[in-house]
């Protein structure tokens, strides 16, 4: 009788541990497949820039630095090789776009051009889903994170070296109110 016990108990223990490593690696799979959507929009913004940024040589000739900044942003993202290295070159991508729009707004002519107006739109959609990813990313990140670290599948993580992800952060110079001067 105490072996026959002994054995369901093993095999319940059994179960539970499959049942909590495949949802573990389900996890896992989610939060690397979130960065993949990442890279997927980073990649679109990646493509996007340098049709921009010649559609702004020919209006901006003197905005020179401007422009060197952002092909140095971009090689920035596409050279990272942590999340949290591709976040800071991501968020300083992001910077220099904004102040490229913003040197935009002295050029009537190049804001009226309908191939800028429309690479413009395509970058401020393809920002809004790198935010959108990112958001969801983190999402899944947070769930993951909470799995290996809760009682019973922190053991089954342990066990098994699922590890800690990183978050998509934002630097803290960006977490600051812009200052705005008219």
């Amino acid at each position: 009788m105490l072996l026959e016990i002994s054995i369901i108990i093993l095999i319940i223990l059994g179960l539970l541990f499959v049942i909590i490593y495949n949802d573990l690696i389900k996890q896992r799979n989610r939060v690397e497949n979130a960065w993949a959507q990442i890279d997927v929009q980073l990649k679109r913004r990646y493509d996007l820039i340098p049709n921009l940024v010649e559609t702004v040589k020919g209006y901006a000739k003197h905005e020179k630095t401007l422009l060197e900044d952002i092909t140095k942003a971009r090689a920035a993202v596409m050279s990272a090789n942590s999340i949290s290295e591709t976040a800071e070159a991501s968020n300083y991508l992001s910077s220099t776009l904004k102040s490229l729009f913003a040197v935009a707004e002295n050029y009537p002519e190049l804001k009226a051009n309908q191939n800028f107006m429309q690479l413009q739109k395509d970058l401020m959609e393809t920002e809004n889903k790198i935010a959108y990813s990112r958001q969801f990313y983190n999402d899944t990140v947070m769930k993951y994170n909470i799995s290996i670290q809760t009682i019973p599948k922190n053991i089954v993580a342990s066990l098994m070296g699922f590890k800690k992800k990183d978050l998509f952060e934002t630097q803290q110079a960006e977490r600051e109110t812009p200052k705005v001067k008219f």
